[in-house]
C-alpha cells in the first residue's frame, strides 16, 4: 500500500502494479489484489490529501492575486505614469489564515 500512495497511481498503474504482485513468488493473491484495488478506488483521494498535509512544514499559499498600476498621483513629476505591481498572498498554516500584500515600485 504505501508503494500505491507514495506513487499516487492512478487506475491503469494500480493494475499492473497488482497484477506483477500476484505473479511475484511469496506476493500477494487475486483476491487480496482485488481488496487493494477497492480500498485504493474508495480512499485514494483521502490518502493522498492526508500524504500531502503530513509532508507540510510551514506556510502553504493559499490564493495569490496581483495587478500592475500606474501611478496617477506623486509628489514628484517624474514618478507619474510609472507602473506598480501589487501581489496580494493568502497563506496558511494550520487552520490559521493571514494576509500578506507587497507592492514593488
Amino acid at each position: 500500500m504505501q508503494s500505491i500512495a507514495s506513487a499516487d497511481m492512478d487506475l491503469n498503474q494500480l493494475e499492473a502494479f497488482l497484477t506483477a504482485q500476484t505473479k511475484k513468488q511469496g506476493g500477494i493473491t487475486s483476491d487480496q489484489a482485488a481488496v487493494i484495488a477497492k480500498f485504493w478506488k474508495n480512499h485514494r483521494i483521502k490518502i493522498h490529501d492526508s500524504l500531502i498535509n503530513q509532508s507540510r512544514w510551514d506556510n502553504v499559499l493559499k490564493n495569490m492575486n496581483w495587478r500592475v498600476d500606474l501611478k496617477s498621483q506623486s509628489r514628484h513629476v517624474d514618478q507619474i505614469n510609472t507602473p506598480v505591481a501589487i501581489v496580494e498572498m493568502e497563506l496558511g498554516k494550520n487552520g490559521q489564515v493571514s494576509f500578506l500584500l507587497l507592492r514593488h515600485f
